[in-house]
């Protein structure tokens, strides 16, 4: 689920100097991991969630890339989010995701999996996707930065620690996202709160 980042050649030549990324791995980690607990701490009621596997990858061997790198920093959704609530939270990531100022770049409205991709304005690329047994899954993957060593993410507060591990699939009980019947009007997830 690696999302292809268009902005790997952040160092550019112009003229004669060449702009240095504005980061290294590790501080473009740190912000991806922001990211990721802004957004699920968008969701209300709360839900359970944990850090997957990261990942980093070199942005290549020419010019300009040489010395940078990516990384993709990944968290699953722990709550049990039934079919007939998927839609609603997922209108919950977007409106926090568009008041933080990114842009939704693309939405697969598909019954069973559906997912919802989003932009920053500094090319950090997201996704939210819901997979198998309807676990939802978040990758960021960052703009390609100096390469440096990267350090696994903290744990999720009051979550379990699988920080390098894949989580288990969803096994957590929400009265409101686990429920079988489709939101009411004006239920808790009408203005994101």
């Amino acid at each position: 689920m690696v999302l292809a980042v268009s902005g790997c050649g952040i160092a550019k030549e112009t003229g004669k100097t060449v702009e240095e990324p504005a980061m290294s791995m590790q501080e473009a980690a740190e912000e991806a991991d922001k990211i990721i607990s802004s957004t699920m701490r968008a969701v209300k009621p709360p839900i359970t969630w944990a850090h997957s596997v990261s990942s980093e990858s070199s942005c290549g061997t020419s010019g300009e890339d040489i010395g940078t790198g990516a990384v993709t920093r990944r968290a699953a959704v722990l709550t049990v989010i039934s079919g007939e609530r998927r839609g609603s939270f997922l209108g919950v990531l977007e409106r926090h995701w568009k008041k933080s100022g990114y842009e939704i770049t693309n939405v697969r409205n598909h019954p069973d999996n559906p997912a919802m991709f989003a932009a920053t304005p500094d090319d950090f690329r997201m996704s939210m996707e819901v997979g198998y047994k309807g676990q939802a899954f978040l990758d960021v993957t960052t703009p390609c930065m100096t390469e440096s060593e990267v350090a696994p993410p903290r744990p999720a507060p009051s979550g379990p620690e699988y920080t390098g591990e894949k989580p288990p699939l969803p096994d957590r009980h929400s009265d409101f996202w686990s429920a079988r019947a489709p939101v009411p009007s004006g239920g808790p997830e009408a203005d994101g709160s």
